[in-house]
């Protein structure tokens, strides 16, 4: 998965500064946990809503875990049915879908930072 920089829904920009000011994380934090939270959950069943919100640099976001992120996301999304690889396009899209879905999630269940320690904990 090659990318420079991803914007992220303006939902989920939203939602990450109330979860910053609960938790004292940064965004690019919120958005791994929230990927990972997300691909839990198995295939996004939409597309984000909409790119007009944070804008983040590949580093910034996925950091040394680009290719992990990047596996994990062919593993949950790509169909059993041996249709081929999804192409780059589509997994930035289904990222963005997976931020999305993990950033809303972790708003109900992140209230304060000893939330997102049992989080961790229980993955």
């Amino acid at each position: 998965m090659r990318f420079n920089k991803l914007k992220i829904s303006s939902d989920a920009t939203s939602r990450l500064r109330s979860i910053r000011q609960r938790t004292g994380l940064t965004p690019n934090l919120l958005c791994r946990i929230a990927i990972m939270l997300s691909l839990e959950e198995g295939p996004a069943s939409s597309l984000a809503p909409d790119d007009r919100g944070q804008e983040f640099n590949a580093y910034t976001l996925t950091g040394e875990y680009n290719a992990l992120i990047a596996s994990l996301l062919r593993f949950v999304e790509e169909d059993e049915s041996g249709a081929g690889p999804l192409d780059n396009d589509t997994l930035l899209a289904l990222l963005q879908a997976h931020i999305h879905r993990g950033v809303a999630t972790l708003s109900v269940r992140a209230k304060s930072p000893a939330d997102v320690g049992r989080l961790a904990l229980a993955a």
